[in-house]
């Protein structure tokens, strides 16, 4: 056994042939022994010194017995206290699905670059998706981000990994012609002030769900987004806080949805929930995501999901050479940047009439 002064530890050859680092941490009152592991006398001194130096630096490195596996459904379900619902379902779902099992008893103290970069290799091999071992990436990252802060590793391995590349997805919007026909098919739906409150305003889903009457005055024509349904949970709906302080907005209405909003609350009077299920609960997303798939069928338009009506909406005003700052206001994007990343595509008509302004400005004569 190789002997160091008090409190630099000391390196052994145990019986199944690997060498040993062994060296003590001081957790609150109590002092608790750790180890390194090494196939060589040398990596094993290595080893040690780096733990040494990480410990006299006021880390308290993860206990040796500690996998990746289990502190990341450890933190999976300590997170929840702090993130929404929905997003702490999604962290679960995919620590569970995809993430414990590929490092499953690998330490969290040893865990590299090269373990990540297979994990993800093997996850591309079962078929999964590059968007959804980007999403486990952005997961194992935060997780491994906290246990940094905690010093329970000196660093953060997940930052030297690059997650596969995913290919950019063409926008789907409707066009102008294809969301008129839309509403005029929605004319007696019992939603049809929904679908124009997607189209003309791009509220978001959970925006829409938690809309209540409090919140709309159709005497000024106006409307505040101030909840979001998040989820539903042992039957009960989550109203939650908009999804950014911009999301938090009052929006303007147009008459036609004034109109719309007017015919539905004779339809179902009530002071709760504006869109609701029969006994006033408010509805689900799923259940949403069916009628509108039943509406676009029979409008015989393209097939786009709920959420591209937000696009639709921001497509349609841009395309008429509403400014950005306004349809990002709109919209409820934290910052005009968003808006212009996502929808860039659009601006080029805003740009040619800036051009010719620009023309007829110079060129005019007395």
């Amino acid at each position: 056994m190789s002997k160091r002064a008090n409190g630099e530890g000391s390196v052994r050859l145990r019986p199944d042939g690997r060498w040993e680092g062994r060296y003590n941490v001081q957790v609150g009152s109590a002092t608790k022994r750790r180890s390194v592991f090494a196939q060589t006398k040398g990596e094993a001194s290595s080893r040690l010194r780096a733990a040494l130096t990480a410990r006299d630096g006021g880390l308290q490195p993860a206990p040796a017995r500690e996998t990746v596996d289990r502190y990341l459904l450890t933190w999976a379900a300590g997170v929840r206290a702090s993130v929404r619902p929905r997003t702490a379902d999604s962290y679960e779902q995919i620590v569970r699905d995809h993430l414990a099992p590929a490092f499953a008893r690998v330490p969290l103290a040893r865990l590299t670059p090269q373990a990540i970069q297979n994990a993800y290799r093997d996850l591309a091999d079962r078929g999964l998706s590059p968007k959804t071992i980007g999403n486990a990436h952005a997961v194992l990252h935060k997780a491994l981000q906290q246990a940094a802060r905690w010093r329970l590793v000196p660093a953060n391995v997940a930052d030297l990994v690059d997650p596969p590349r995913v290919p950019q997805q063409q926008m789907r919007a409707l066009s102008p012609d294809d969301a008129r026909l839309v509403l005029v098919t929605a004319a007696d739906d019992p939603f049809e002030a929904m679908w124009r409150l997607a189209i003309t305003c791009g509220l978001r889903l959970g925006e829409l769900l938690a809309l209540r009457w409090s919140e709309v005055d159709l005497d000024s024509g106006t409307l505040s987004v101030v909840a979001t349904l998040e989820q539903w949970q042992d039957g009960v709906a989550v109203i939650a806080e908009p999804k950014t302080h911009r999301s938090r907005r009052q929006v303007l209405l147009g008459a036609a949805i004034v109109d719309a909003l007017r015919r539905h609350r004779s339809a179902h009077p009530g002071i709760g929930f504006v869109f609701t299920r029969d006994d006033g609960r408010p509805l689900s997303r799923s259940m949403v995501d069916k009628a509108w798939t039943r509406l676009n069928a029979r409008a015989g338009v393209p097939q786009v999901r709920f959420h591209d009506l937000r696009r639709t909406a921001a497509t349609l005003l841009l395309g008429r050479g509403v400014h950005p700052k306004i349809v990002s206001e709109m919209l409820g994007h934290s910052t005009v940047a968003i808006t212009l990343d996502l929808y860039s595509h659009v601006t080029p008509t805003m740009q040619r009439e800036a051009a010719a302004a620009m023309d007829d400005l110079l060129t005019r004569r007395g």
